[in-house]
């Protein structure tokens, strides 16, 4: 298992609907093992493929609800369904979430309050999962990046026009940018 390194906003691959995984071989199994330890280093909650610059329908999730049950797997050829959204602004302290492809930030974002995810695990099970609140949270960013959508897509303009400062001052926005956890440390 390795450490990859993690692409950042403006890297064509984040920007790019991904594959479906047509067959679960040893190189998905090896890729899904990186991506887990990827994520446990960075530290985050969530990592899709894309995010490591493979196009291809898979993340990974990792998180500790309120009662300190550990809830962790993978989802490959995801496919989500969401409650609709609530309509409002979204509370900072309540709906602000950040990503490993946009480092050291967080910014508030509305989120459906509920999903329901279904797909495939590493040795072909069906996953069905239907989450609220937090963990629903992670099922639709990690999805979105699937998508070729990156949270920071998602905001007002407002915050869209903070994010693009950030961009230009840390040199992010292009091809190429990335940081491997552990080993390079960012200017946040």
């Amino acid at each position: 298992m390795a450490v990859l390194p993690i692409r950042i906003m403006g890297d064509p691959i984040l920007h790019s609907v991904a594959a479906p995984v047509d067959e679960i071989t040893d190189e998905i199994r090896a890729l899904v093992a990186d991506m887990y330890e990827t994520m446990d280093a960075a530290p985050g909650v969530g990592l899709a493929a894309p995010q490591v610059g493979v196009g291809l329908r898979i993340y990974t999730y990792s998180y500790q609800d309120d009662h300190g049950a550990p809830w962790r797997g993978e989802i490959i050829n995801p496919e989500l369904w969401m409650r609709p959204l609530e309509p409002g602004v979204p509370d900072p302290d309540e709906e602000s979430e950040g990503c490993l492809s946009f480092p050291g930030e967080r910014f508030p974002l509305r989120r459906s309050p509920a999903v329901h995810v279904t797909g495939t695990d590493l040795v072909g099970d069906p996953v069905d999962i239907r989450v609220n609140g937090w963990c629903a949270r992670i099922m639709q960013h990690e999805f979105d990046h699937l998508d070729g959508i990156l949270y920071v897509d998602r905001l007002d303009d407002g915050d869209w026009k903070t994010v693009q400062k950030i961009a230009r001052k840390r040199g992010w926005g292009r091809p190429g940018a990335q940081w491997t956890p552990g080993i390079d440390e960012l200017d946040a």
